[in-house]
């Protein structure tokens, strides 16, 4: 709808001889669609916070551990206790194909807290752990310096160790290099190959950085646990649902360790792909409401809109009667009285989309300065096309709330108009 210069003087003149009534109606629309913005922003900002944690690990895995046994079977008594060993790892590899990669794990005790690794006079408390090489490929790290385990360290059980950022800072100076130096470990010296980080950890998951890898096999033969391992984790093939392989896995294990298939309190096991799931159908339902309460508003400053312009039809009834008589067309009264609609939804809907942006901007910013790691609340964005969207919205919805108005400009006669006092 093109609307030429004499038209468009003729709409800020009458949208001028009651700025009050303009304003308020303006403001209507502007705080509907400021508020379906900020809404939205919010919600995909909650979202970010609360996603952030799945995109340290495979979306895709499950970790498996061994509790007691809840039902007798073959003669074994109830609440038997058993532990998981690498003979069921590879047992798994051989048998269930869907399984992508498997990591079984094992943490060294430590009582009390009591230093457990050393480096010359520094000492500190972490979490010593056994594991495969493809652990990486299931809680996701960086690798700041050096490598990650390997097959040959665990094929010639080679006492190397991949140790955490703040392992690091603890145990060495700023600018020296960890790589090649060694680690004293519950008395064995265990060679530093590797520094890892993981990106945007919050306070409360900074423990993450205060641990130590060494591969399983070196570990089980040097702290004497045998074949024994703690817990394992795993993830399935492209494609194939990490619930199906874990209900694989764990028939599996019932059968190599005597448990009751009806027994379903024998394993403990966390699904990523499950969670994931579970806070994705949250946010959908958070995204329908939002867009439902959202629209709502928008809509209730829209019929504001019509509703005014059916006001200021009734009092330029005189003035439309006398255009109709000296040859002004239907068509030209409803385009006049429709772009009026139009620009007043539009301007005031633009200024509306536009503070929406900039305050979820502002709140980007100070969430990035004031908060160093992840947090429940991060990047509370618009998506653009959704914007875009918006705008066509209030658009139509700018002719949608002034064609009401216009049909009832024209449906009074000439005649009838004039003699309107």
């Amino acid at each position: 709808m093109i609307l030429d210069k004499d038209s468009l003087q003729e709409i800020l003149i009458t949208l001028k001889k009651n700025k009050l009534r303009s304003f308020l109606t303006a403001f209507g629309v502007f705080w509907g669609i400021f508020m379906l913005v900020i809404m939205l922003g919010a919600g995909r900002g909650l979202q970010n916070g609360v996603t952030g944690d799945f995109s340290k690990l495979a979306s895709n895995a499950v970790f498996m551990w061994t509790r007691s046994t809840s039902i007798p079977y073959q003669g074994l008594p109830k609440g038997r206790r058993f532990r998981m060993n690498t003979d069921d790892a590879e047992a798994i590899k051989r048998s269930i194909p869907e399984v992508d990669k498997i990591a079984p794990r094992i943490e060294l005790a430590n009582s009390e807290g009591m230093n457990n690794v050393t480096r010359g006079l520094k000492t500190g408390t972490f979490d010593v752990f056994g594991d495969y090489p493809d652990y990486i490929h299931i809680r996701l790290m960086d690798m700041t310096k050096g490598r990650f385990l390997n097959n040959l360290d665990m094929e010639r059980r080679r006492k190397v160790a991949v140790i955490g950022n703040r392992v690091y800072q603890e145990l060495y100076e700023a600018s020296e290099d960890p790589l090649g130096t060694y680690i004293e470990i519950n008395g064995v010296y265990f060679q530093v190959v590797g520094v890892f980080n993981i990106d945007d950890l919050g306070e409360e998951d900074q423990d993450d950085l205060k641990r130590v890898y060494v591969p399983l096999t070196t570990f089980q033969q040097s702290f004497n646990y045998g074949r024994n391992i703690g817990w394992l984790s795993l993830t399935a093939k492209p494609g194939i649902p990490v619930s199906e392989v874990k209900d694989e896995v764990v028939k599996l294990l019932s059968i190599r360790h005597k448990i009751s298939p009806e027994d379903t309190r024998a394993f403990g096991y966390w699904n990523t792909e499950q969670e994931f799931n579970k806070v994705t159908m949250l946010f959908t339902g958070i995204n329908f409401l939002i867009w439902f309460v959202g629209t709502f508003t928008l809509i209730a400053g829209v019929i504001g809109v019509s509703n005014i312009m059916l006001i200021v039809v009734k009092e330029r009834t005189k003035e439309i009667g006398i255009r109709r008589a000296v040859g002004a067309t239907p068509s030209r009264i409803m385009r006049q009285i429709i772009s009026e609609s139009v620009l007043l939804t539009s301007f005031s809907g633009y200024w509306g989309l536009t503070f929406g942006v900039v305050t979820l901007e502002g709140v980007s910013r100070f969430l990035g300065k004031g908060n160093s790691g992840q947090t429940m609340f991060t990047n509370p964005t618009v998506d653009f096309n959704i914007a875009l969207v918006a705008l066509g919205v209030l658009i139509l919805s700018g002719i949608v709330a002034g064609l009401i108005p216009a049909r009832r400009a024209v449906a009074v006669k000439p005649v009838d108009a004039i003699r309107i006092e």
